[in-house]
């Protein structure tokens, strides 16, 4: 039940992954800027958010093996259109193809979850949302590699590769329970704690994302390292995230996990400006940054199983809607990643990001979680 959940999630991320150790390249070979190059997050996170809506409202017609199928067909054409784009408006836009797989692939992999018994929930939350750092690892070291010693355009291999895996084993995905059909893309905005939770996904993906946007930027360009060694520092990272969020299950039997939620927020909120602006060596850069990781792989599983109780018996458009934040989450990332770095420098943007998960950590903490004790006056 678990193995098509992961490889879709993963398969998810690394079509965003592979841009990380990319993007100096791909800027200096279609002569645009790095942070022209960043707004495929934008296309990208823009075709999920339309597609998200899609699935939340038409549950029906995309079960879990659907959506992992189709999104699996999606990524392997995308990764080939990517890879013989020209010029950068059609790099651009074959992120379209990028921003619909992850839609389809991401809510699929978490929606999935809800087929599991109550008690094991948390547990495969952890590991499905360990895929996204099993992406960084994997995917990481190999794309940059293939960047430096052939070419931008064949580290496109290395997600399409991931993505023909997860479309062999989509059929034995399981279906996920769920109430009826159609209830409507607005549904959950009318309940105030789920408002509260998708407005704290939005503005923690946007710091989160951001980063790791520009994390290869700020590696290659602010520290001196090369496009094969900053590969292996992403990936440092995304170990750290991977040991967190396997870990996860566990910790969200011992704490609620609004809380757990927050308190990661919070350590990120003290971290990022350190990042971004007061380490001067990839050594420091680096332990900062699996730091960063270790807490956003606790935030993570915390808060999306947390989403999962918003709606009962609508796991999938739950999910739906958390792709559609995080999409939100990763288009403003994007510019205001971009637009940051231009104008002031990546200090500024880890004081910025560092903000703006401090709002994050302020909404989650006051969402409500049915497997708590509820709270006076609630």
């Amino acid at each position: 039940m678990l193995a098509p959940l992961v490889l879709a999630t993963m398969t998810s991320q690394a079509l965003l992954v592979v841009l990380a150790p990319t993007i100096v390249a791909i800027a200096a070979d279609l002569g645009a800027s790095v942070g022209t190059i960043g707004q495929a997050r934008s296309i990208t996170a823009a075709a999920s958010i339309i597609a998200s809506v899609a699935i939340s409202t038409r549950t029906d017609a995309f079960a879990v093996p659907r959506l992992l199928l189709t999104g699996s067909g999606l990524a392997i054409a995308a990764c080939g259109a990517v890879a013989v784009s020209g010029t950068t408006a059609l790099f651009l836009a074959a992120h379209v193809l990028v921003g619909l797989a992850f839609a389809l692939l991401l809510s699929g992999g978490f929606a999935g979850v809800a087929a599991f018994s109550p008690q094991s929930r948390a547990w495969a939350t952890g590991y499905v949302a360990s895929a996204n750092a099993l992406a960084w690892i994997v995917v990481n070291p190999i794309a940059a590699s293939l960047t430096e010693w052939l070419s931008w355009r064949a580290a496109e291999a290395v997600p399409a590769a991931i993505a023909l895996t997860a479309l062999f084993t989509a059929r034995s995905a399981q279906r996920a329970p769920g109430g009826p059909a159609n209830a409507g893309w607005w549904a959950p905005l009318k309940v105030a704690s789920a408002r509260r939770w998708i407005g704290a996904e939005v503005a923690g993906y946007l710091a989160w994302t951001a980063l790791l946007t520009f994390a290869g930027a700020f590696f290659i360009e602010r520290i001196g390292a090369r496009e094969s060694t900053t590969g292996w520092l992403l990936a440092g990272g995304a170990a750290a995230y991977l040991v967190a969020s396997t870990q996860s299950g566990w910790l969200a039997l011992r704490a609620p996990r609004r809380r757990l939620a927050a308190a990661a927020s919070l350590i990120m909120v003290a971290l990022l400006p350190v990042m971004m602006g007061a380490a001067q060596s990839a050594g420091a850069a680096i332990a900062v940054f699996c730091m960063i990781g270790l807490a956003a792989g606790i935030r993570t599983p915390a808060s999306a199983g947390l989403g999962l109780e918003q709606w009962p018996g609508h796991p999938a458009e739950m999910m739906a809607t958390r792709t559609a934040a995080t999409q939100l989450g990763y288009l403003l990332g994007a510019i205001v990643g971009g637009a940051v770095i231009a104008g002031s420098g990546y200090g500024a943007l880890g004081l910025v990001l560092a903000a703006v998960m401090a709002i994050s950590a302020w909404l989650v903490i006051g969402v409500d979680d049915p497997l708590e004790t509820p709270r006076p006056g609630r």
